[in-house]
This record gives C-alpha cells, structure tokens and sequence, in this order.
C-alpha cells in the first residue's frame, strides 16, 4: 500500500492557537501562558486563585496575545466541563491545552517514628488529593477537549500534558510518582486514540525547575539535590517552555514524551 502524504501546513503558527493552561496562574503554568501571548496566541488561564490570575493577567497585558481567566478546579467534573465550553466561548474557539496544574502532598509509605515506634501512613486523603488533581484533572480536561474539537471539527489541536521526572518513582512519593507515570501512558494512549480527529497529544517531564516551590528551599537542601543532576542546576521555566512549544508546532510529534531533566536519572 502506498504511503499517504499530507501536505503539512506547519510548523503549527503559535498566534493561531486558542489555548487553554491549567494551573497557569503561577510557576510553570505561568511561563506557559506569558510566553504563549508573547507569541500573539490567545490563553485562557484556569485556576483556584484569583489574585494570581490576575497578576499573570496584568503581565500579559501588553503582551500582542490575549489572555482571559477563569476559576476552575480540575478535580471537579463539573468545573471542567464549564472551562471548557466558557474558554472556546471567550476565545472564539479552543485548539490547545495544556495540562498543568498539579499539587504535591509528600510522604513515605510508612515511617517507623523514631521516638514511639508507632508506624506513620502515607494517609489516603494525601493519595486521593493528588490522584485527583494530577491524574484525574488531566483526564478531564483531555476528554472534555477533545469531545469540544471532535464535536466543533477543530483540527488540527494538541493537548500538551505536564509530566515529572518522579514518574520514574521517587522517594517519598508515591502518589505524585503514580500520577505522573500514568499521564504519560495517558499521553500514549490519548495519542493512539486522537489521531483519527487531528489531536496530537504529546508529554514534558521536568526535572528541578526553578519556581516558587525550590525557591523557598533552604540552599543547602537544594544544593543537595542537585548533586544528583548532571548539568548541577535548576531549569528555567524558559527551558521547559521550549519543549512545550516544540509539541504544539511539530505535526509530527504525537503519543510521547520529553525529558527536561539536566539528565538526571531516579
């Protein structure tokens, strides 16, 4: 059978896309957004913080892209089916999301205590929490997008889904590390199931990004950390941005992920 050819209309033009970032509002997410109206894209922002969306927005103000704002918890049916549809309301239509938002509530399995001997649990409320912004959240929003452009024949349209180095399992993590690998096999999924309707799907996976969370550590337990990163620093938000971009512009990256780790190994 003859290969089929597909005169490509790209790379995909970043002040073509209508995106929504989810937990855009800061760190990471932010970078996303900023950069993105940088480019004269239009954004919609969702997040549970009103103040820091509207500090990102002032930034964005005279930037050539748009950016709108909306509440939203990523966790909840509900709120995501309203982003959504309000976000290709307010932007004049939705081909980009990027799955950002995400929460840590760190702990061992289960820790002797030093003093009593009595066994601590990671509780099933700190598994639940996480499971549910980091993976469900994803889900969510990946399903709701996509019904929107299957529905509406958007195409072409990307879903970008922020992954993490402690995929691969890292101490004291275990919900974070499950939610993280699922996404990418998420990410793989989504790209073998999306393809027929012109959605490509693609994963970043930071390591150390310098944000707010590393930025409050103490020197020396950061200093600590990134012995065990080749390249010896933090990335820049700048340079996780990079890999999101080259997902939203190659058509022909799709179901896969990408390591942004100083080549950092767990």
């Amino acid at each position: 059978m003859a290969a089929s050819h597909r005169t490509p209309e790209y790379p995909v033009k970043i002040d073509s896309l209508k995106a929504i970032v989810t937990g855009g509002a800061s760190g990471m997410g932010r970078a996303f957004a900023l950069n993105l109206c940088r480019e004269g894209a239009t954004v919609t922002v969702a997040d549970l913080s009103a103040d820091a969306m509207a500090e990102t927005a002032a930034l964005a103000a005279e930037l050539p892209g748009t950016l709108h704002t909306m509440e939203a918890n990523v966790a909840k049916e509900a709120d995501v089916t309203a982003l959504i549809a309000g976000a290709a309301e307010k932007m004049g239509g939705l081909n980009a999301l990027v799955n950002n938002a995400g929460i840590f509530r760190d702990g061992l399995l289960v820790r002797p205590d030093k003093k009593t001997g009595e066994i601590k649990k990671m509780s099933l409320d700190a598994w639940n929490a996480v499971i549910a912004v980091d993976l469900t959240g994803p889900f969510l929003c990946a399903r709701e997008f996509a019904a929107h452009c299957v529905q509406t024949g958007t195409n072409p349209a990307c879903i970008v889904n922020i992954s993490s180095i402690a995929r691969h399992g890292n101490v004291g993590q275990t919900n974070y590390s499950a939610a993280k690998a699922g996404l990418v096999a998420d990410t793989k999924l989504w790209g073998l199931e999306l393809a027929r309707y012109g959605i490509r799907t693609g994963a970043v996976a930071p390591g150390f990004v310098d944000t707010p969370i590393l930025q409050g550590m103490r020197p020396e337990v950061l200093e600590g950390m990134l012995k065990a990163v080749p390249l010896r620093r933090t990335a820049s938000t700048e340079e996780i941005w990079m890999a999101v971009r080259f997902i939203l512009e190659c058509d022909y990256f799709t179901g896969r992920c990408i390591d942004v780790d100083g080549g950092m190994t767990l």
